[in-house]
């Protein structure tokens, strides 16, 4: 009869069980909303429409794109040896280790648990002081006891489910982030390199500048002896040519300074880089093509702001699976235990289990939860706007860095041609100047003229070269 009892009792809890999980996975599935990507409205993104080219720039591999052997070694190294690359990569595994620990709620908490107790009476008893005898089971007692404690909640609602998916967003964005650090270190080791010789070029043309001032005013001083120049003349001579002297410290400073941020760039202390020049640098054509604005979603910054959009969805579903009940299965104890020394103890008479189920609905909890959840909603919205405004900055990036790149290709042949002009200006005043036919006024500002435009010259070059890096990284190339 007891039998029986216990058999349709353990029927219905069976049905009630199965019942409660079926009507529960049900409801779940209305507490959950599917992640859907808020995509990039690449329409009118950038201010003038771009010819559309498939084949990106950014999809074209760093080792391609820069071709100075020196650079290439340079940016393979930093990408080794950069310690914010070490640092990344580091936050990467964190991220990992998150992500197993949200995923290991899934399964069932396990513990081991053992105990042995003895007892031995005093010798006598107690109440009446007569002795004990020692063959008595009161007076000396053995019990031994092995078994497992396990718990599990099951994740009816979702709740624990989103919690792992945006660990696994959080995850993906470190990897963005990863991404981030390294097109930017790309570009900022090239940019380093390219400033670097355009220094050295500079230091080159104010040398050859001084050159051709210190012969100018050993001329004057000669007309000076001859009577045709004044003094008047060589000192502005002098003056000029002490003027120009001045810069070169300044300018060996500035390359020594940028030698020492790349070595620090590259995980290295600081000392001397070794480099071409930046007359051998080719600079990209036609950047123009190749940056259709849907690629931008190929940006890590766009990436990030996405898996951080995507993270606070889904804690948001969590957030709001919070206020249904969560269900635990739990086992007080279930293993073995005896009392009859250790040699019977894995007897199957000796083996129990205590197994429980319950169901935890939150009731006094409902305003803490009612602001989690308006929180979560909110941060979720933040994410969202930071996206849209993430994806609009990128379009102005690359809108600007087209724009810088245009202007510096235009002043290209205009700048050929002062340039070309001012040297033989130079060439004829120096002539003239030996004749006594021009004053020193006129060679002093065709010398400072040339110069003015070498130098500009130079960072027209440096320009384009940082606009094509700059766009390399704008539209997330380097990723490998």
């Amino acid at each position: 009869m007891f039998k029986e009892r216990s058999m349709k009792n353990r029927k219905i809890n069976g049905f009630v069980l199965s019942g409660l999980i079926a009507l529960t996975g049900l409801s779940s599935c209305q507490v959950m909303n599917r992640y859907k990507s808020p995509g990039i409205d690449s329409e009118n993104l950038y201010r003038d429409e771009q010819p559309v080219d498939t084949n990106t720039i950014a999809n074209i591999p760093w080792q391609e794109y820069f071709q100075d052997p020196f650079l290439q070694s340079y940016i393979q190294e930093a990408l080794t040896h950069n310690y914010d690359m070490l640092i990344v990569q580091e936050r990467i595994k964190q991220a990992e280790a998150a992500l197993g620990m949200a995923r290991a709620a899934y399964f069932p908490e396990l513990a081991l648990t053992a105990q042995a107790n003895q007892t031995r009476l005093s010798s006598a008893d107690p109440l009446t002081g007569a002795p004990r005898e020692r063959n008595s089971l009161a007076y000396h007692t053995e019990k031994y006891s092995l078994g497992i404690v396990a718990s599990w909640e099951l994740d009816l609602w979702g709740k624990m489910n989103r919690q792992s998916r945006a660990k696994y967003a959080q995850m993906l964005n470190s990897y963005a982030g990863r991404n981030l650090m390294q097109t930017s270190l790309v570009s900022n080791v090239a940019n380093t390199y390219y400033s670097l010789l355009a220094l050295d070029e500079q230091l080159a043309v104010t040398n050859h500048m001084i050159v051709l001032m210190e012969e100018n005013l050993e001329t004057t001083e000669a007309l000076l002896e001859a009577g045709s120049a004044t003094g008047a003349a060589v000192e502005q001579m002098r003056a000029a040519l002490s003027s120009t002297k001045t810069s070169i410290p300044d300018l060996e400073s500035s390359i020594r300074q940028l030698e020492n941020a790349i070595c620090v760039m590259l995980g290295r202390k600081p000392g001397r880089i070794v480099r071409s020049s930046i007359a051998s640098q080719k600079v990209p054509t036609n950047l123009s093509h190749g940056v259709p604005a849907q690629m931008l979603a190929r940006r890590p910054d766009v990436n990030q702001a996405e898996l951080e959009f995507r993270s606070a969805f889904e804690l948001t579903n969590a957030a709001r699976a919070s206020f249904y009940p969560s269900v635990t299965l739990s086992t007080g104890l279930i293993g073995y235990s005896t009392a009859n020394g250790l040699s019977q103890f894995f007897k199957p008479e000796n083996l129990f289990a205590n197994i429980v189920g319950g169901m935890t609905q939150p009731l006094f909890a409902r305003k803490q939860l009612l602001t989690q959840l308006k929180v979560a909603k909110s941060d979720q919205q933040i994410a969202l706007l930071n996206f849209e405004k993430t994806v609009l900055t990128a379009g102005q990036e690359v809108s600007d860095v087209l724009d810088t790149y245009e202007s510096s290709v235009k002043k290209n042949a205009d700048r050929g041609i002062q340039v070309e002009s001012l040297t033989k200006a130079v060439s004829y005043t120096q002539e003239l100047l030996k004749a006594g036919e021009v004053t020193y006024l006129e060679v002093l500002s065709a010398q400072q003229g040339l110069l003015e435009a070498q130098l500009n010259q130079v960072s027209d070059k440096l320009q384009q070269l940082q606009a094509s890096s700059d766009l390399y990284r704008a539209l997330g190339g380097g990723i490998e």
